[in-house]
């Protein structure tokens, strides 16, 4: 991962980038998650946190103590996500790409931001 993509995707926390990718990756294993977004949104501790925000498959539930722990333990508690959303949809692209942008303005706008 290297060029201006990875760069953009990377998120500073504590002073380690986090990858939203390989977090996403870990998350995908999870078998409730049907898909789900990493982002860092701004933290007067950290200077960003890592948040997910999944969507689970139909009729499952998940609890944020079980996803930290799942990700913990396959990579560490600096990619843990420090907040994770649960959301019905993740808004997309016409070929269906999440867009992680529109993911970060909607937790912003929802005062999900600098705690």
């Amino acid at each position: 991962m290297h060029g201006p993509s990875a760069a953009k995707n990377a998120i500073v926390t504590g002073g380690f980038a986090v990858y939203s990718a390989e977090v996403e990756q870990v998350l995908m294993t999870y078998p409730a998650i049907q898909d789900c977004a990493v982002v860092g949104l701004p933290d007067h501790k950290w200077g960003e946190r890592v948040t997910a925000v999944l969507q689970l498959h139909p009729g499952l539930t998940v609890s944020d103590s079980e996803v930290r722990n799942y990700v913990k333990s396959r990579l560490g508690s600096v990619k843990t996500p420090k907040q994770i959303e649960v959301w019905t949809g993740l808004p997309r692209s016409k070929v269906g790409k999440v867009l992680k942008t529109e993911v970060k303005e909607i937790l912003l706008s929802s005062g999900a931001g600098d705690r």
